[in-house]
C-alpha cells in the first residue's frame, strides 16, 4: 500500500506541474473568446476539484496504513501479552496437578497405613483354625500364641516354667479347643518333673472328660507310668487293664501289655 500512495503522489505532482506550464498559453490564446474561456474555466475547476480529490484520497489512504500498523503492533503485543499470562496459567496448573499428585499419594500411603492397621487388629482378633491331635477347631491368635509359648518351653526341657505355663493357660482358656492336649503336656511336664500325683490328675482329667481323644490311650500309659514310681503296683494294673480294654489297637497298648506283663 505504501509504494501504490508514493506513485500516486508522484503522477499527480507531475500532472499539476504540467498543468501549470500549459496554463500561460491557453489563456492566452483562448482569452478573447468567451466560450474558450468557460471552458477553461471549467477545465481549471475540475482539475482543481480532481487534485483535492486525489490528496483527499492520499491522505486517507495514508491514515490507513498508519492505522493498520499501529492496528497491526497493537495485535502483536496483545498476542504476547496473551501468550504470557498463558504460560503463567499453564504453570500455574502444573504446580496445582503437582500438588495434588503428592496430595493423593500421601492419601493412598495413608489409607494402605490404616488397612495394614486394621488387618494387624483383625489377625490378633479374628479367630484362625487349628488342627491338632486329629481335630480342628477355631482359637483367637492369643490363645494360639500362649498354647505355642507352652510347648516351646516344654520342648527346651523347661519343664516348671511348662508346667506353670500350661497351668495358667487352662485357667485362661477353660473351654478352649486346645483343652485335651494341654492337659496331657502338662501331666508330662508333671512327669519329667517327677510331680507324679499332678501329672496323674492332669492324664486322669483327660482321660474322663475325653475318652476318645487321640491322646488318651498314651495319657492312661503315662498314669500307669507315674504310679510305678509311685510304688502303686494295683494302681498301675488297674490303668493299664483299663488301656487294653478301651484302646486294644493303639501304639500305647503295645507297650502297655509289655508293662503289665513286667508288674505280674
Amino acid at each position: 500500500m505504501t509504494l501504490n500512495v508514493r506513485s500516486l503522489s508522484s503522477a499527480l505532482a507531475a500532472l499539476g506541474l504540467a498543468g501549470a506550464a500549459l496554463w500561460p498559453l491557453q489563456a492566452h490564446a483562448l482569452f478573447e473568446d468567451d466560450e474558450a474561456r468557460k471552458a477553461l474555466i471549467e477545465l481549471r475547476n475540475r482539475f482543481d476539484a480532481h487534485r483535492q480529490a486525489t490528496e483527499s484520497t492520499l491522505s486517507r489512504l495514508r491514515d490507513e496504513s498508519r492505522e493498520g500498523s499501529v492496528t497491526e503492533q497493537r495485535s502483536l503485543l496483545e498476542m504476547a501479552n496473551q501468550n504470557e499470562q498463558l504460560r503463567a496459567e499453564i504453570a500455574r496448573l502444573r504446580g496445582q496437578v503437582e500438588q495434588l499428585t503428592q496430595d493423593v499419594a500421601q492419601v493412598q500411603k495413608q489409607q494402605k497405613d490404616v488397612q495394614a492397621g486394621v488387618d494387624e487388629r483383625l489377625r490378633k482378633v479374628e479367630p484362625a483354625t487349628v488342627n491338632l491331635d486329629g481335630r480342628e477347631f477355631a482359637v483367637v491368635p492369643e490363645e494360639k500364641r500362649d498354647f505355642d509359648a507352652a510347648m516351646a518351653l516344654l520342648r527346651g526341657a523347661e519343664f516348671g516354667p511348662a508346667s506353670a505355663s500350661f497351668g495358667g493357660f487352662l485357667k485362661r482358656y477353660p473351654s478352649s479347643g486346645y483343652l485335651p492336649s494341654a492337659l496331657y503336656w502338662l501331666g508330662n511336664a508333671h512327669y519329667a518333673n517327677r510331680a507324679y500325683k499332678e501329672s496323674i490328675a492332669s492324664h486322669r482329667r483327660l482321660v474322663t472328660e475325653f475318652p476318645d481323644h487321640l491322646r488318651t490311650p498314651e495319657a492312661l500309659l503315662a498314669m500307669a507310668n507315674s504310679q510305678i514310681e509311685l510304688k502303686d503296683t494295683k494302681a498301675a494294673e488297674r490303668t493299664l487293664a483299663t488301656l487294653l480294654k478301651n484302646h486294644p489297637n493303639s501304639e500305647a497298648a503295645a507297650a502297655g501289655r509289655e508293662r503289665l506283663a513286667r508288674l505280674r
